[in-house]
């Protein structure tokens, strides 16, 4: 009881503020509506929060997955946990090694999607979705359930070998699906009803939730493991960079029809999840890609949640904020869904802010603040196991305060290459790095105590 209680005081700790008032008002609005979803420990299912259509009262596995980073800075990071745990123990032969995918409240597979082990909704990108964000949980948090827990594990197991195998019917190393299967088994998370053989974004999915388990089983200390689907992402990932290219428009096609032909036209999240997943390593055309959505946008509420997080993960900040802005504004259709509060907050917090973890004792910070911002501030956030300030006075200084927590070693990063760095008024000499998703940064690592506060800046 003395840790729900725990959890529940510090739940919507976080605190932001800008030179922007839509957004700081958006920011409110967001923690209030997403906090209103989480529930403590009164249901059967455990802690959990809503990522589902509100009535239902559940939570299915896509939602989940692109709640969790905002669920994480809000401080229910245990909840992302045990709604992980729930899908990962309810994987079964019987349903040819998918688990439920919407549990609701009560702990049983939502009605609405279940009727039996052979009828029931399945998208096949989930497994591996649920492997990817298992990754980025322990990046953000450093839980080592994720590298250790048996449970987690025996999952991961069984979708990288049985479920792959099973959904797997032409053995190309892609998962297909037929017209036979009914709502079993779909290959994309597109529900818009052409029901395509597969979707980019299972492969999108498939290579994202490779290279996550590949990250986990290195750090298990299990090289071959690691290195078997390191490969086996970049396998895929050339495969779709080559044979799903439409050199006519310019972009990768977004599905493939039962016939082998493929869909021409835009196909929502077959054309950017898999800039989402971060799939695509040639340069050129994942800018290629990025230009066609940013013509194409999404028409609903629950795709359009997803643009703040590719906008900023390849560097376009007004494309980003302008997204933001829009998610928060109180005139969105729909904007009640539970995923639009959630990654309003995970977006501002990953994405603006450029806040990221690597699991152990290092927190970096890469300002992405639009034009307009003059400056921005997130405090009492949570992550690994400490409580952070971060501001940012546009994208050319940033300071960071350790609340509460052990000693880590902050990585404080800017775009560009600067040779010299300052901190706090003193000149230090910056490394370099080439990111694939931002091209040169530059940065220095220092230690940060607790109660100090560090200012690093491009210019003295």
């Amino acid at each position: 009881m003395t840790h729900l209680n725990e959890i529940k005081s510090k739940a919507g700790a976080v605190t932001f503020q800008s030179s922007d008032k839509d957004l700081n008002e958006g920011f409110v609005w967001a923690k209030q509506q997403a906090l209103e979803y989480a529930h403590f420990g009164e249901d059967a299912v455990g802690l959990w929060y809503e990522a589902a259509l509100p009535e239902r009262e559940a939570f299915c596995i896509r939602d989940v997955m692109h709640h969790s980073n905002g669920a994480a800075v809000l401080g229910l990071r245990f909840h992302t946990k045990n709604m992980i745990m729930r899908f990962a123990e309810n994987i079964a032969e019987s349903r040819d090694w998918c688990t439920y995918w919407e549990i609701t409240k009560d702990n049983v597979p939502a009605p609405v999607d279940y009727d039996n082990d052979q009828d029931f909704w399945y998208n096949l990108p989930a497994n591996f979705d649920i492997i990817d964000t298992s990754w980025r949980q322990y990046q953000w948090t450093g839980d080592n359930y994720y590298l250790n827990d048996s449970k987690l594990l025996k999952f991961f197991q069984l979708t990288l070998n049985e479920y792959t195998k099973t959904w797997d019917k032409d053995g190309d190393g892609l998962l297909e699906y037929y017209p036979e299967y009914g709502r079993r088994g779909l290959a994309t998370f597109n529900e818009a009803g052409l029901h395509p053989l597969l979707g980019g974004d299972m492969i999108g999915a498939q290579i994202s939730g490779y290279r996550a388990f590949a990250h986990l089983a290195s750090l298990r200390g299990q090289t071959g493991e690691a290195k078997q689907y390191a490969d086996k992402a970049k396998e895929l990932e050339q495969l779709y960079e080559k044979d799903w290219w439409n050199e006519a428009k310019e972009r990768f096609y977004g599905a493939m029809l039962q016939d082998r032909s493929f869909v021409t036209d835009y196909h929502a999240e077959g054309n950017f999840l898999p800039l989402y997943y971060g799939s695509i390593r040639n340069q050129e055309k994942l800018r290629m890609a990025l230009e066609d959505v940013k013509v194409n946008r999404v028409a609903n509420v629950e795709g359009k949640t997803y643009l703040p997080d590719i906008f900023y993960r390849y560097g376009e900040i007004e494309e980003a904020f302008n997204e933001l802005k829009e998610l928060v504004d109180p005139t969105l259709d729909r904007r009640d869904y539970p995923e639009v509060s959630y990654c309003v907050i995970g977006s501002m917090a990953t994405g603006l802010m450029g806040i990221a973890a690597n699991g152990a004792s290092v927190i970096s910070t890469l300002p992405s603040l639009a034009h307009s911002m003059e400056w921005a501030e997130m405090g009492d956030i949570p992550i690994l196991d400490r409580t952070l300030t971060v501001k940012h006075n546009g994208n050319t200084e940033s300071a960071v305060t350790l609340q509460s927590g052990e000693p880590f070693v902050w990585k404080a990063a800017f775009l560009g290459n600067v040779s010299t760095l300052y901190h706090n008024g003193i000149a230090v000499s910056a490394k370099q790095e080439l990111t694939e998703a931002r091209g040169q940064i530059s940065f220095i690592t220092l230690e940060v105590a607790e109660g100090e506060t560090h200012r690093v800046s491009t210019v003295q």
